[in-house]
């Protein structure tokens, strides 16, 4: 099942969705719009590769917006740091960022149950679209478990403070 709007509230008051900073207004009928950071961060390489650690650069989303374009990978943060107990946390971009021909999460809009973070965004784009900082560009939503659960607990991205670039090539570390 997915939580509504007031079962999001009410969890929230019961400490298991936590969501910073948190504001009304951001709350829908079934989900949570959350915003946009002003980092953004890109390859540094065109050939990526997954046995090993690939350079990103940074930058920030001015004022004025950033113009994207096609065929780049932008990783993103959303602004809020979220917390999620007993469920499984889900996220998709928001309808009228998809109109735009903006792809918020290339594979990964599905959170573990006691994921505790940022999210970090795979952002791409169809044609060149300009992007603000704060803007709305996705919903987290939420569903109920059931039966017994283990939390999330990874050490690749849990409790992260920021853009999190690939670290699949930590599976291919074998261990002695």
């Amino acid at each position: 099942m997915i939580l509504t709007g007031k079962q999001i509230l009410e969890a929230r008051t019961q400490g298991r969705i936590r969501i910073d900073p948190w504001r009304d207004e951001q709350l829908n009928p079934n989900s949570y719009n959350l915003r946009l950071g002003d980092d953004l961060a890109v390859y540094t390489e065109r050939e990526l590769d997954m046995a090993k650690p690939n350079g990103i650069e940074f930058m920030k989303i001015p004022a004025e917006g950033l113009l994207l374009k096609p065929g780049t990978l932008y990783l993103g943060r959303t602004l809020e740091y979220t917390e999620t107990h007993g469920m499984v946390p889900m996220l998709e971009g928001r309808s009228s960022v998809g109109r735009l021909g903006l792809f918020v999460h290339v594979t990964a809009g599905f959170g573990d149950i006691g994921f505790c973070g940022f999210w970090t965004l795979e952002i791409s784009c169809i044609q060149p679209v300009r992007i603000y900082a704060g803007v709305g560009i996705c919903q987290i939503f939420y569903h109920t478990v059931s039966g017994d659960y283990d939390s999330y607990e990874s050490g690749k991205y849990q409790r992260n403070s920021g853009i999190q670039p690939s670290m699949l090539w930590k599976d291919f570390i074998k261990e002695s």
